[in-house]
């Protein structure tokens, strides 16, 4: 049988593919759950530092497969709860870095992937997709959390309202995405991405994910605070002796993860 998300570990970077192609990559249960577990290696493996995760041509993906789901029974929160929502929490809070390399349109839940990951590259004709209007859904994966703070409230409306589309140039200059490149160099610019990364202190490349996602529900005093808790950590970890060291020695730091 298919793997329906492609693993493979190369110079510490973990890259998970989305790998139904035939259904353009919509997510289907069996994809869902394999992606929590995929994503579970790359977390729980001490030789991998940083995720990315990728799709099989010509499109990342395309939402829910609703030809799976759409039963007499069906219950979306409940599946939004069990199977979705797990593997989105482990890109945001994994901790560590997740990076989206998103070849083609992410329409539905497939936005909330792209929108998920921690950096994003896209090919120059990729896009982020709100195609639940047109089926008269609404967003749902932690979409509109993402969009009102990348766009504002009343741009965010109306890019959901009227099933609006982001080109990757757009994504760019709201800040979804990091890079916009060719499509033929975008496995190889999120790779160098995530190599560069991996290089990093672990335990900094964690603390300031952490750092990120929680002080955007802080005061800045507050925010200040919790900095210097999570930097606690990082000046009393082997890597921060490891990077002081370095720095004052002039040569490249070898980083543990410790």
């Amino acid at each position: 049988m298919t793997e329906v998300v492609l693993y493979e570990v190369k110079n510490r970077v973990a890259t998970l593919t989305l790998n139904r192609p035939q259904a353009r990559n919509a997510m289907n249960k069996m994809m869902r759950m394999a992606l929590i577990e995929k994503l579970d290696c790359a977390l729980n493996d001490d030789d991998v530092r940083v995720i990315v995760l990728a799709a099989t041509a010509p499109v990342f993906c395309a939402g829910a497969d609703l030809k799976d789901d759409m039963g007499p029974d069906f219950f979306p929160q409940e599946e939004l709860e069990k199977e979705f929502k797990p593997s989105l929490m482990r890109i945001a809070k994994g901790g560590k870095p997740v990076i989206a390399a998103v070849n083609g349109p992410a329409a539905g839940i497939g936005a909330a992937y792209a929108l998920a990951c921690d950096l994003c590259v896209m090919a120059n004709d990729a896009s982020i997709y709100m195609a639940f209007a047109h089926i008269g859904f609404i967003p749902d994966g932690g979409v509109t959390w993402q969009l009102l703070r990348g766009m504002g409230r009343r741009r965010a409306y109306e890019l959901i309202a009227t099933g609006g589309k982001l080109t990757a140039e757009e994504c760019l200059q709201y800040g979804f995405a990091n890079r916009v490149v060719s499509a033929d160099n975008l496995a190889h610019t999120a790779q160098m991405l995530a190599e560069q990364l991996a290089e990093q202190a672990p335990l900094a490349l964690r603390y300031a994910k952490e750092a990120l996602y929680r002080v955007s529900m802080l005061d800045l005093e507050d925010a200040i605070s919790f900095e210097a808790s999570l930097q606690n950590y990082c000046v009393r970890s082997e890597d921060g002796r490891e990077g002081v060291s370095a720095f004052l020695e002039k040569r490249k730091p070898v980083y543990k993860g410790k």
